[in-house]
C-alpha cells in the first residue's frame, strides 16, 4: 500500500489559505471605523453652512454625526446622532422610488429620465438645454417633476402618501415636519417655482404647478436624525427590505435604477469624482446630511452642515469616504 506524505510545507501553505480565505470574509469592526471616521475629522471646519434658505443658516456648523446600519440591522454610531435636521434633497430618493413603486421603471425613465445634467442641481438652463429638460430625478427639475407623476386624488392624499413612505423606510417612526425650514423654503423657492412652470411648458409636469411645488417643499421639510436616515438608507442596502420591519418598501428589481440613479447624480456635480473615490450609490442634502449605499452590506448616514462648492456636506464626505475605502466596500473593489 502506497503511503501519502503530508510535508509541514504543505500544511502551513493550506492553513495560510484558510485563514487568508477565513480574513477576507471577516466582516470588518464597523464602530472602531465609525470611531475612527469621527476622530479623523471632527476638527475640519472646512466648508460653508448653507443660507439661500435663510432657516438652514441657523444650524451649528459644529454639529457631525456618523451612523452605519448593516443588512441585518446592527446599529454603529458616533457623534451629535439624534440631532434633527431637514431631510432636503435626501427626500429624493424616496420619493423616486415611491414613483418607481406606483408606475414601473420605464415610465419613470420615459417621464423624468435618468441622465447626468452636468449642470449644477438647480439649474434652470439644464430644464432648457436637455432634451427632455428633467435630467434625472435627484436634480430640482427631475424631483419636481417625480412628485407630480405621484398618483394620487389631490395634493393633501399625494403628500400623506410621501410622508407615509418616507416613515416606512424610517423603520415606521412618524418622522417630525419642520414647519420653520417650509416656510422658508417657499418665501425663497422663486427658482424652482420658474424651473416647475418651464418643465409644464414642456409637457414634464404632471400635475398641478402650485401643488407639486408645495408638496416637493413639504418633502424636503422633513427632519430626521442620522440615526433615523441610516435606517432609511439601510433599506436601500437590503435590497428594498426594512432590516427593522422587514418590509418589502421596493422591490429588487426596481431598486437597481434608483442606485444607479444614485450613481449617476447622488452627489450633484461632484457624483464623477464621488464613485472615483468611493465607489457606492450616494445621495447629499444641503442641510449637510449624506447617505451612501454598500448594496448587501451596509448604509451609511452622515451629517454635517458646512457643505463644498457643490453643496455636499465636507465632513459628511470624508467620513463615509474614510470608512468605505478601510471596509473596501466599493461596487468595484473586486477588480
Amino acid at each position: 500500500m502506497k503511503k501519502f506524505i503530508v510535508r509541514p510545507s504543505a500544511i502551513l501553505l493550506s492553513l495560510a489559505f484558510t485563514t487568508s480565505v477565513f480574513a477576507s470574509d471577516m466582516q470588518p469592526d464597523y464602530q472602531k471605523l465609525v470611531n475612527q471616521a469621527y476622530q479623523l475629522y471632527k476638527n475640519d471646519k472646512s466648508g460653508t453652512v448653507a443660507s439661500y434658505i435663510p432657516e438652514l443658516a441657523t444650524y451649528s456648523p459644529n454639529l457631525y454625526a456618523i451612523t452605519l446600519v448593516t443588512v441585518d440591522g446592527k446599529v454603529y454610531s458616533a457623534g451629535d446622532t439624534k440631532a434633527k435636521f431637514p431631510l432636503e434633497s435626501l427626500a429624493k430618493v424616496f420619493t423616486l422610488a415611491l414613483a418607481l413603486q406606483q408606475s414601473g421603471n420605464d415610465t419613470v425613465l420615459n417621464k423624468i429620465g435618468a441622465s447626468a445634467t452636468g449642470l449644477p442641481f438647480n439649474s434652470v438652463l439644464g430644464v432648457e438645454l436637455q432634451a427632455n429638460h428633467t435630467g434625472n430625478g435627484l436634480v430640482n427639475a427631475g424631483a419636481i417633476s417625480a412628485v407630480s407623476l405621484i398618483k394620487a386624488k389631490n395634493s393633501a392624499e399625494k403628500w400623506q402618501l410621501i410622508a407615509n413612505n418616507l416613515d416606512a423606510y424610517a423603520g415606521g417612526d412618524k418622522l417630525e415636519f419642520n414647519n420653520a425650514v417650509y416656510k422658508s423654503e417657499m418665501a425663497t423657492n422663486q427658482h424652482n417655482q420658474g424651473i416647475a412652470r418651464l418643465l409644464q411648458s414642456y409637457g414634464r409636469l404632471y400635475d398641478n404647478v402650485e401643488d407639486s411645488i408645495d408638496v416637493y417643499t413639504r418633502e424636503c421639510s422633513v427632519d430626521v436624525s442620522t440615526e433615523q436616515l441610516a435606517q432609511m438608507a439601510a433599506v436601500l442596502a437590503n435590497y428594498g427590505k426594512s432590516p427593522l420591519t422587514q418590509q418589502q418598501l421596493l422591490s429588487h428589481e426596481l431598486l437597481k435604477p434608483l442606485l444607479a440613479e444614485m450613481t449617476t447624480a447622488g452627489m450633484y456635480d461632484a457624483s464623477g469624482n464621488w464613485l472615483y473615490k468611493v465607489g457606492l450609490p450616494a445621495k447629499s442634502g444641503v442641510a449637510g446630511g449624506v447617505i451612501a449605499i454598500a448594496p448587501g452590506k451596509f448604509a451609511i448616514a452622515a451629517y454635517s452642515p458646512p457643505l463644498d462648492n457643490n453643496g455636499n456636506s465636507v465632513r459628511g464626505q470624508e467620513a463615509i469616504r474614510y470608512i468605505a475605502n478601510q471596509a473596501k466596500a466599493s461596487l468595484f473593489e473586486k477588480y
